[in-house]
């Protein structure tokens, strides 16, 4: 974390800067309950590790329910977008949900999340799909969950990951988070900074808090 690259408050800023121009952040403000669907025992353990590692990252907190849904994060794994279709209830978790699967089967999609918020903004609970198309199923499962995992724990700018990862290859093989985006976790999850924020000087105190910033 001491080395990680410095990042300009503009950098800091364009990673919670939505398409739309608005400047959106959010963290949990909830312990995150994690649930995997479609994939086997061995993976599934590689998912939820790597969610818990990204939340020991932050400082965060994990736990075995949530007293509204009982899970909160909930990452599904298929082959094929028209499988959501056939999910029961899950139309009433997803809005428009067959519009949605539409709109994501004409964009090539891969991947997609939703967030819902609480009554402060923050958030309350995430459903990550992950569409195993060649491409996706060709990478490890290990750089997968932990691409995911990172997503999910902040409000993110729906184009920051468009064309980086926010991970990293070692030397030794090893997939990390990318220095930068941990540090920018860690600075999030600062208990002296409020759960959402929708003013881009949000960007500036985050970026106070980043090392050797």
């Amino acid at each position: 974390m001491t080395d990680a690259p410095l990042m300009t408050p503009a950098d800091v800023t364009a990673h919670f800067t939505r398409s739309n121009g608005n400047f959106t952040f959010a963290r949990w403000g909830r312990p995150i309950v994690p649930v995997v669907f479609g994939v086997e025992e061995q993976t599934l353990e590689v998912v939820k590790g790597a969610v818990e590692a990204v939340v020991v990252l932050a400082d965060h907190k994990m736990a075995e329910t949530d007293p509204e849904l009982g899970a909160n994060l909930m990452v599904f794994f298929f082959r094929d977008w028209d499988e959501l279709l056939e999910v029961p209830k899950l139309d009433e978790l997803i809005p428009d949900l067959i519009a949605t699967v539409a709109r994501l089967k004409g964009a090539g999609a891969s991947q997609y999340r939703a967030f819902r918020f609480d009554d402060q903004n923050a958030i309350q609970a995430c459903f990550t799909f992950v569409c195993m198309t060649d491409a996706m199923a060709a990478q490890p499962a290990e750089a997968i969950a932990l691409t995911q995992a990172v997503q999910a724990m902040l409000l993110w700018s729906d184009e920051i990951f468009a064309t980086q990862s926010p991970l990293a290859l070692l030397p030794d093989g090893q997939t990390i988070l990318r220095p930068e985006i941990a540090a920018l976790v860690k600075a999030a999850y600062d208990p002296m900074l409020p759960v959402a924020a929708d003013d881009a000087s949000h960007a500036l105190r985050m970026f106070a808090r980043l090392p050797n910033s």
